[in-house]
């Protein structure tokens, strides 16, 4: 596949996760009633991981394990430490805010990937990182004094950890032949063991079981903690990693709306300016390039 050709199909794919993943902050706000914080994200994974595996199997895939240490790390942060920071975000904060809260991401990929990877960001894609940051300065509104900083904290911490899952799955691109796909179950195999292990030590809330909990699993397992990783996984392959991470901001923008749409959480005016710069943000980063070989990917590895 050419390096446009691959741009496309990443963008595409991009596309559709969003929209998966953008409704799901709305599924996992509104299980919290039914089910602790941890429970579900190990009930979930679980579920997703089975899925994953049962995917491997009948595409015939191989069900070796990759690189046991880079695998594992992106289990640890993409996985456990994404899902649980998260997920305990959600209890005390709004659903759109958590959302656009973990999708800082992008900025803490920027530095990793350039200390990593060598993966340079170019001079277009710093400012478009300038304006986003400052759209996320104006949803957070730190000034304000009904910010609830744990939940603030909790998702953000949520953003590190993905980020750190993000890099380290592009280095292990770059080094060995894995299929996205093979490296997801794996490493969700990783992370969901140990997220199982943190449920069953901490004492929560008895699991209600209703149809809108198991729906939460279904959609959760098959889709968006399952599927879903194996489609990032599929994207941060073929794009430069901070571009990835930067247009990945368009699912917390889905979440905001859907919230807003579903849960009444209506964006106050910092916010919704907030929206408006981040949205011109990815404009600029999505913009199609008129020479694939400028500074905007100096590292012809990172087209792989």
């Amino acid at each position: 596949m050419n390096s446009d050709a691959a741009r496309r199909s990443a963008l595409i794919a991009l596309g559709i996760l969003s929209l998966i993943w953008g409704f799901n902050w709305i599924v996992m706000k509104a299980v919290l009633v039914y089910v602790g914080p941890l429970t579900f994200s190990a009930m979930r994974y679980v579920f997703g991981t089975a899925v994953l595996f049962a995917v491997l199997v009948l595409r015939g895939e191989s069900l070796a394990p990759p690189p046991w240490r880079d695998t594992l790390l992106i289990g640890l942060t993409q996985t456990m430490g994404f899902q649980a920071l998260v997920q305990f975000a959600l209890i005390t904060g709004g659903a759109g805010k958590t959302a656009l809260l973990a999708y800082t991401m992008p900025f803490w990929v920027i530095p990793l990937a350039w200390l990593l990877l060598g993966d340079r960001p170019s001079a277009r894609q710093w400012l478009n990182i300038a304006i986003a940051a400052a759209g996320l300065a104006l949803v957070l509104e730190p000034w304000a004094a009904h910010v609830g900083m744990t939940s603030a904290l909790l998702a953000l911490g949520g953003g590190v950890c993905w980020a750190i899952g993000t890099v380290v799955a592009k280095r292990l691109f770059l080094a060995v032949p894995v299929s996205p796909l093979r490296l997801t179950a794996w490493q969700m195999l990783y992370g969901t063991g140990l997220l199982v292990v943190l449920a069953l030590c901490v004492h929560e809330r008895t699991t209600v079981w209703s149809p809108i909990l198991i729906g939460a699993l279904v959609y959760n397992g098959v889709l968006s903690s399952g599927l879903g990783w194996a489609v990032w996984l599929f994207i941060v392959q073929r794009l430069p990693t901070n571009v990835a991470g930067l247009a990945s901001l368009i699912t917390p923008l889905i979440g905001i709306g859907l919230a807003w749409a579903i849960l009444g959480e209506r964006p106050d005016l910092y916010e919704s300016l907030g929206i408006a710069v981040i949205g011109a943000a990815l404009f600029g980063v999505l913009r199609p390039r008129t020479d694939i070989t400028t500074a905007d990917d100096p590292d012809p590895r990172s087209r792989r």
